[in-house]
């Protein structure tokens, strides 16, 4: 996945699955746990450019085109 659109796609078919029972819970926590880590990265990067009174393209954060 490229970006934060693309992740929350992913984690709907996640639950999705999990919902069917196609995946074991700890299958999908493991993803849940990955996601989490993953936004909270680009919180970081996005904390960090307001400190510095910047604002740059964080691509994670974009739609897909």
């Amino acid at each position: 996945m490229k970006n934060a659109e693309e992740l929350r796609d992913e984690l709907a078919q996640t639950f999705a699955q999990l919902k069917a029972g196609a995946i074991k819970p700890s299958e999908a926590a493991e993803l849940a746990n990955l996601a989490g880590k993953m936004i909270a990265s680009a919180k970081v990067q996005v904390e960090y450019f307001a400190l510095r009174k910047e604002s740059p393209r964080i691509k994670f954060l974009e739609a897909a085109e």
